[in-house]
């Protein structure tokens, strides 16, 4: 099965924000890259089914490229920061920040999800789409998600997986077994 990952395009936060489930603004540029993206996809085009994070900077996309009807699903956000949403990095006053940082693979953030929990849900979401007749799928979606996505189907390993991501508003391709 062919996977078209779409990461969202750049956000309207400040530079140094943590966010993961806050639904953040899409950044100025949106109608630009968006439309860059929407031309990307046309030749890619058709797709059997379209997916989507839920939260808005993927379902904008997903409906400015014309799949407003794409499917949403929850396991297709990224990382859950927990109590860290919204904050700038270097204001985050929680001395366990140093043990995530020291293991961000495998820590969970304060109140918060660890990596291996997003990759838990992604491997889900990837699994119950396994069981679906579909050659070719769209999924418009995060970072964290993508990086999962390429784990699962094991073209990285954990050590090098986030020298794997996307930059915004790019397509990525991975191909899994049906």
């Amino acid at each position: 099965m062919q996977l078209i990952f779409v990461r969202h395009t750049r956000v309207g936060v400040a530079p140094g924000t943590c966010y993961g489930w806050s639904d953040v603004p899409v950044a100025s540029t949106f109608e630009e890259e968006a439309s860059r993206v929407a031309d990307l996809l046309e030749r890619k085009a058709p797709f059997d089914a379209v997916f989507t994070s839920p939260l808005t900077r993927c379902t904008l996309l997903a409906e400015r490229c014309g799949f407003a009807h794409a499917r949403r699903d929850e396991r297709l956000k990224e990382m859950h920061m927990g109590q860290w949403e919204m904050l700038r990095y270097d204001d985050i006053d929680d001395p366990h920040l140093q043990t995530w940082y020291a293991d961000y693979l495998h820590e969970r953030t304060t109140g918060g999800e660890s990596f291996q929990d997003l990759r838990q849900r992604v491997g889900s979401f990837l699994d119950s789409l396994r069981t679906l007749p579909y050659r070719r799928v769209l999924i418009f979606t995060h970072a964290g998600v993508i990086v999962s996505a390429g784990l699962y189907a094991g073209l990285f390993d954990e050590a090098e997986a986030f020298d794997h991501q996307p930059d915004h508003g790019t397509l990525v391709q991975i191909e899994i077994e049906g």
